[in-house]
């Protein structure tokens, strides 16, 4: 599987993740669509993580060098988010905002797929490489999905009919992508000494990463405060345009240009 094939498999996500949410929403009526929601949902989530591994397997290296690859993580694991969120918490809704972010994801890719060689650069060939990457992409998939509750959290908040389970729910996927934001950070900093010779130069990419991970402190340090539920939400639900700044949006910096962080296609 290479860029070539993925428009159609991308093409067929949408599909599966459309025609299933359709028939989803219909269930609560006609319990007879459920199983067919989830085969179909459930489908597009296979078919994601088949084109990743054989992408993986052309490569001849793991896709995690660009941003266009780091986006294919990003859509093949948030879906998975939302169902088991559903499967532990009985909470349906986050699955849709789960795969509708990674509809926009594939959307992008589709439109920029950052192709580049097989061959990694020194730098990455890394004992550190994978754990960085694949750890804040875990990381960013939990705060995203947190965000996503935040924000409907706010509409419910909006039509008087709070829930408190679905904020509960919110904030342990923050706990949890902040965790792995913090060992993120970590696996960086030993990448970084190891292939540069210094744990952290204040490079654009490592300052706004960090700015990032004092975002989300803020946000479990206000929850100990108790601050008020819809101010907290508000906080959650914006802070991850911070994360989005330091994931992608650092690189379009005219200081990122010579970044060791930059991506640049070949």
């Amino acid at each position: 599987m290479t860029w070539i094939e993925f428009p159609i498999v991308a093409a067929v996500v949408y599909a599966c993740w459309g025609g299933g949410s359709v028939l989803n929403l219909f269930s609560a009526k006609k319990q007879v669509l459920k199983v067919p929601s989830y085969l179909l949902m459930g489908l597009g989530c296979v078919l994601m993580v088949v084109f990743l591994v054989l992408f993986w397997q052309t490569l001849e290296r793991p896709p995690l060098r660009t941003l266009g690859e780091t986006r294919l993580w990003y859509a093949t694991m948030i879906p998975l988010v939302g169902f088991l969120v559903e499967y532990r918490w009985k909470i349906p809704w986050l699955k849709f905002y789960c795969m509708a972010l990674a509809a926009f994801f594939l959307g992008i890719n589709l439109a920029y797929p950052d192709i580049l060689d097989k061959t990694l650069m020194p730098a990455l060939q890394s004992v550190w490489f994978v754990p960085h990457v694949i750890v804040y992409m875990i990381g960013y998939v939990f705060l995203a999905a947190a965000s996503a509750a935040a924000w409907h959290n706010i509409y419910l908040d909006y039509r008087s009919r709070n829930s408190e389970r679905s904020e509960a729910v919110g904030h342990y996927l923050a706990v949890l992508g902040f965790v792995f934001l913090t060992f993120g950070l970590l696996f960086g900093a030993f990448w970084a000494k190891e292939a540069w010779g210094h744990y952290w130069t204040w490079d654009p990419k490592e300052t706004w990463a960090f700015i990032a991970w004092l975002s989300y402190l803020g946000y479990l340090h206000l929850h100990t405060e108790k601050v008020r539920k819809r101010n907290l939400q508000w906080y959650l639900g914006l802070t991850f345009f911070v994360l989005l700044i330091s994931w992608f949006g650092v690189n379009y910096l005219p200081s990122a240009q010579s970044s060791v962080h930059s991506y640049q296609v070949n």
